[in-house]
This record gives C-alpha cells, structure tokens and sequence, in this order.
C-alpha cells in the first residue's frame, strides 16, 4: 500500500493527471480489481474482462486506449459497439471523468492488470502521453510480476515444484517446435502428471486449467459462426458448465487477437475463459481422441445439421428420415446415455423452440443437448424404424425395442412414442446389461441381510420385492437368484422385459400381445418341474392367485409389486381378492426399497451434526430404537462438497434402502383378521422390521449418504 501511495503520486505527476487507478487481474476470476482510489475513499472496483468497459476492452484487446471524451458515445462505438463508459461513479461524487489513458500492464505477453490515467489538468491527453503511458506499464509489469501474480514463462511454476529443473526444460523449449510439442514431451519424457502443468499454465496465464472431463463439461449450443476446423487450428473449444454457463477454452488465452475474434462471433455477453491442453482441447472438439471425444462428434453432427436445415427451410420438405447425419445424431445419442451410465434418454419436443434431449444419470434429468426443431420428426422416424414401429402412425403411443452394439456388447433399449401437442416426445430406457449383482454387493444392513437369507433358504412360499417403478426391484431378485443359482436347482423366470441374464436360469420373455401373459407362463412353468419360479409382476388378481397356488403346491416363488411399503402390501393384496389365509400361510417376507444418492467418495466431508440433524434423526428413527444406532459424540456425518469426478453435485452413484418384513405367527393372525395397515406395522416393527426412512437414517451414519436424501423418501424435514 505504501508503495502505491508512492508510486501514484509520482505518476500522477509524471502526466499532470488527477487521478489513477491499477486495476490488478484477479486469478481464477474473468475480471479487474482496483483495490486503490485516488481521493478520499478507497473502494474496491471489479470490471469484468469484456468490451462493456474501458478497462475491460483494453483487458480483453490489450490494446492501449486514448478517450478525448468518455460521455461521447459515437468515439465508444467506433472502438466496439458495446463498448460503454461506466458513469456510475462520476454519479456518485462531484468528480467528473473528461479523457482517460488505459494501457494493459502485461509481462511474457500475458496481461497481469491495467494502468487507466483521468483528467489531464492543461489540455487533453495527446499520443506522447499514450507512448509515456505504455513504457510506465511495461515498467511495472516488470517490477511488479510477481506482485500481480505473475510468472516469467508458462511453465517455471514446474521448475518451483522440482518436477523439473530449468536445464533440461530450457533445453526441451529449444528444441520443441511449439508449445503443444513441448507439452507432449514434458508428460511422455520427464513424466510430469497433466494436472501439474495444467496448474503451471493457469498461474502463468491466471486464469483456471479447465481438464478434459466430458461428464462436467459440454460444447456449447449457440448460433455462433465459429468453424469447427477454425477451433481446431487455433486449439479453442467453447464448452459449457452443468449450469450452462459458457467457458472459452484456450490453449494460449493471452493470445488477444484470436480472443477478440472468437468474442465478435460468439455473440454472448458473458463467459470466462480458461486455459486447457491442446490434446484436451482437440478431445472436446472429437479430434483424436480414441472416441472420448464425443461431445465434439456431437457438436460437428449438429453442426451438419444446422447447415442442412437452411436448405429444409428453403425446400419446406420434411427432412428424409435416413439422412446420415440424423443417423449419427441418434446413434451418438444412445452411446452418450450408455457411457454416462443414463437409465432414460428423454427426447421431447417444445413449442417454437429445439427439441431438448435429456438423460437421467443417478435418478435426475440432466439436460444433454439441442436438436434443431427442423430436424425434430426426422430424429423420431429414425428412433421408430429402429424400434420397429410404425413412423406414419404419430397420433397414438407405440412401444417397441432397439439394440445397439458399444465396445461389442449389445445394449438393449426399450422405447415408447408418446404423441404431445408440440409433437411426438420419446422415452427410451436402458436395459440392464450383463450379469446379476452378487447379493453382498447390495449393501442391505446385517440384521436385514439375515432374515433375507434364512426366508430365501424355505423350500417353498412367497416372497415379494415391492418399490415404485425404477427403485432396483429387478436388480435385487436377480442377486437372490444368484445367490440361489446352484446345480441342484432348476430356475424358471418370466420376465417383461429380460433385462438380467444369468446361466443356469431358464428365463422367458412374456408377450401379452399374444395372450402368453405372467399368469400363463406361470401354469407352463408348474409343468416344467420348477425348484424356484420368478414372476416379474403381479399386475392383476389372475397372476397373484397363480403365485399364491404354486408357493403352496411346494415352489419358492419370487415377485414385484408396485406398493410404496411391506405391511401395504399385504393390504393391496388382499384387495385384489385374495383368500387372507391362502396369503399368510404362502408369504414368507415382503421386501420394500428405494434407491437414494451416494455421497461422491472422493470429495465427500465430514462436519459435526448440528442440533437439527440430531433431532431429525431421534424423530424419523424414534427413541426406543435409538440403541441399535452408534451414535457417537459429538456426532459425525458427510455432506456433498462436488468435484470434477460428480459433475460437482456431490453425489456419484446410488444404492438401496431397504424394509424387510418377515412372516411371523403374531402377522398371521393379524392378517387373517384382515387388521389394518398400522396395527400391521406395528407388529413387523415388533418381529424386526425397519422402515425406509430408518435404513436411510443407518447409511447416513454410515457415511453412504446424506441427510437430504432421507428427506426425500421420507417426505419429511
């Protein structure tokens, strides 16, 4: 501080100014800060880096400005047409700002702040001043660089850490011819980790090192002009955060001129700019990259596209159903889903606008891309002919499948048209693929997975896996049945779809369209000499009568029900019709589950509970049961923090909550009494019987997740 007092007051001089001010450049940040104003306060001023300031422009350009008059706005626009003077301040105090001199403080050609001079006391500012005014911030940008956070060469901070010494990387620059070759050399030959010279990069340019992490980041969608080999050439990508947020991506963002140009077509106000590798830069715009690249594939599809869509609108013909780049779009598509681990892809159309595309990753809907509203019917005609559906039919809902191969494994989708006024949307689910999930894998509590393993080792009964339509009830009958998967066991399944497939099981796909329905599988399985017999869904009277016979007639029969709790179960079952004794005497467990977030394991942290937590988890759990819990003091939990592995959202996976209810002499003779839902909760807690809510409340304590995910499948605070 004292320093700059110093320093202004020779300045100031130096031009017979009035006022002055450093704005220095803020690392990790796309703005200016002037910590230091001439006059009685001193306030804090951010400008961002754009061209809707003076200091920003000359930031943005590092080109120096004289202004005669800032209040001219014709001498703004001349400079750029939204370039405008910031008069808040004159507002604010009687000083009025007559010309300015802005000159960029650079050093090693990255732009370190900006130097702006006000009010020449006699005369105005003239080309001698601007001369003057570039050799005095040539003169602090060599004084002052490490001051304002610089770094003499993009990558001396290597040199700092010791992963190298200056030697061999003087020597390694001589001989390099560009600085994408020297990058090359430094990770192949001194085996220098790609994030240590991304961080030397972002403290030499000062701005932050953007990874290659397609799971976080996106090109994109604008209406820019930008040419895909335009990017390539100058190793520029234009991507985008979670939150849509544009970001320019550059492998040399002190270059200005090339800045300037991608800014003018762009067209957007606002985006930071990040420094990337070239190779990352080229695996964002699909160059090279061994098909990580995907999300540049996409955006040169779409790219296609849009020049296709000039000539549609010019043709008004709707555009050929089979044309290639639509073909790739639906393909790059479902590969995306799969890669991302999506379990449905959302195609919907909107009014007066693009069709959205969105995945659900983790059970939330993500938004993946845009696709020209021109191109809309195309993408749903190829979608249909994949799936075997009828494409001049659009005023009903079709059903239908579609496989596609990715890394030689064929992946399965099953996909429904649902006709909205803004036209055709789509859902498309993804299959399960692969083999079943071992039964320790299930993350189901001890005193749960005991009482699960004695019900499934009975010789004969039912038991029911109950849960809304995508909580894992698949997942968890077939780890049963591998758990129960052994030579002397003969297994029928009927399933609508197969989505899990296992040898050792005979496994059979229903087809209601033909009458081959559950209940009718089931009477042909009771003539194949079954041990164990799994029914994908009891959906009507008809399939659960045959279950109930066929758990008495000595089979262990395993099946789904869509029922939020255990002890519901029984009662929507005995709705259904069935013989309450018949019922008691043939279940043996019913089984309800959710699926919740998993905290990220890399970046989750530990905080002491707060008085709320605690209260929250005495109620939901409630006081009698409290002693299973180890409830340590002060009591530890994890929350979502966010990193580059979760997109930031804290939460990287899923796992189930589980309520087990047993059969039990006390159940039975409530059930034959047909007591209700409450008195029949009330004994299962008694036999053992822990609801959602308090498995939930288990796996926060655990460390699996988090307090907010509880709430939701308690529906409580």
């Amino acid at each position: 501080m004292d320093a700059y007092q110093q320093l202004e007051a020779m300045i100031l001089e130096l031009f017979g100014a009035e006022r002055m001010s450093i704005f220095q450049r803020r690392r990790q940040h796309q703005d200016l800060v002037a910590r230091f104003k001439t006059g009685k306060e001193t306030r804090e001023i951010k400008v961002p880096i754009s061209p809707q300031s003076i200091a920003g422009y000359v930031a943005l350009s590092q080109r120096p400005l004289l202004i005669s008059d800032p209040y001219d706005a014709q001498e703004l626009a001349d400079i750029h047409p939204r370039l405008k003077f910031a008069d808040k301040f004159d507002k604010s105090s009687s000083f009025k700002t007559n010309n300015i001199i802005c000159v960029p403080i650079l050093n090693a050609g990255v732009l370190l702040g900006v130097l702006q001079i006000i009010n020449k006391k006699v005369g105005t500012f003239g080309d001698a001043d601007l001369e003057l005014a570039n050799a005095t911030a040539e003169r602090l940008g060599n004084k002052f660089r490490y001051e304002l956070g610089g770094t003499g060469h993009a990558f001396e901070y290597l040199v700092h850490r010791k992963l190298i010494n200056e030697k061999d990387l003087d020597q390694m620059t001589e001989s390099s011819k560009d600085s994408r070759q020297l990058i090359q050399r430094l990770i192949s030959e001194s085996r220098i980790p790609e994030d240590e010279i991304g961080t030397a990069l972002s403290v030499h340019y000062q701005v932050p090192f953007v990874k290659y992490n397609p799971d976080k980041y996106h090109l994109y969608q604008s209406e820019s002009k930008l040419n895909l080999s335009y990017l390539k050439r100058n190793f520029v990508a234009v991507v985008a955060d979670a939150s849509d947020n544009p970001i320019v991506l550059m492998a040399e963002p002190n270059n200005a001129a090339l800045l300037m140009e991608i800014e003018s077509a762009m067209g957007i106000d606002s985006y930071e700019i990040s420094v990337g590798l070239p190779n990352q830069i080229l695996q964002y715009l699909g160059a090279g990259s061994g098909g990580g690249g995907v999300p540049g594939e996409m955006d040169e599809i779409l790219d296609e596209i849009g020049t296709s869509a000039e000539e549609l609108e010019e043709s008004n013909d709707e555009m050929s159903d089979d044309a290639p780049a639509v073909v790739r779009l639906v393909s790059r598509i479902l590969h995306d889903a799969k890669r991302l681990n999506a379990s449905d892809i959302h195609v919907d159309a909107e009014k007066n606008g693009p069709t959205r595309v969105r995945m659900r990753i983790d059970g939330v809907c993500r938004d993946i891309t845009q696709v020209p509203a021109s191109h809309h019917s195309a993408v749903i005609a190829r979608i249909k002919i994949m799936s075997n559906l009828n494409i001049a039919e659009k005023r009903v809902p079709q059903d239908g499948k579609l496989a596609f191969r990715m890394s030689g494994q064929l992946v399965e989708v099953r996909v429904a048209t649902i006709p909205t006024v803004a036209g055709e949307g789509v859902v498309m689910r993804i299959l399960a693929s692969g083999g079943a999930m071992p039964i320790e894998k299930m993350n189901v509590r001890q005193s749960n997975m005991d009482m699960l393993t004695n019900m499934i080792k009975k010789p004969h009964g039912i038991l029911l896996v109950v849960g809304p339509t995508g909580s894992g009830k698949t997942t968890t009958l077939h780890a049963v049945l591998g758990y129960l998967n052994t030579p002397d066991k003969k297994i029928w399944t009927a399933e609508d779809p197969v989505e899990i497939t296992q040898p050792g099981l005979q496994q059979v796909q229903v087809s209601p369209k033909i009458g081959f329905t559950f209940a009718a599988a089931l009477r042909a399985f009771l003539r194949a000499d079954p041990d164990i017999i799994l029914i994908g869904e009891m959906r009507d009277k008809e399939t659960a009568h045959a279950g109930i016979e066929a758990s008495l007639t000595g089979h262990l029969v395993l099946s789904t029900l869509h029922t939020n709790s255990a002890p519901e179960t029984i009662t929507r079952l005995l709705d259904l019709g069935l013989d309450p004794v018949n019922f008691s005497d043939a279940c043996v467990g019913i089984l309800a589950q959710r699926l919740i977030r998993t905290l990220c394991p890399n970046c989750k942290e530990e905080y002491d509970a707060s008085e709320t937590d605690i209260a929250f988890i005495k109620r939901q759990y409630g006081e009698e049961y409290l002693d299973e819990l180890d409830m340590t003091s002060p009591l530890k939990l994890h929350r979502a923090k966010g990193c580059e592995d979760c997109g930031d959202t804290g939460y990287k996976g899923r796992t189930g909550v589980h309520e087990l209810l047993q059969m039990t002499p006390e159940l039975r003779s409530l059930i034959y009494k047909e007591a209700s839902v409450s008195a029949m909760k009330e004994q299962a807690m008694k036999d053992g019987m822990r609801t959602l809510t308090q498995d939930g409340i288990y796996k926060v304590l655990k460390g699996d997740t988090d307090i907010a995910q509880v709430q939701i499948i308690s529906g409580s605070e």
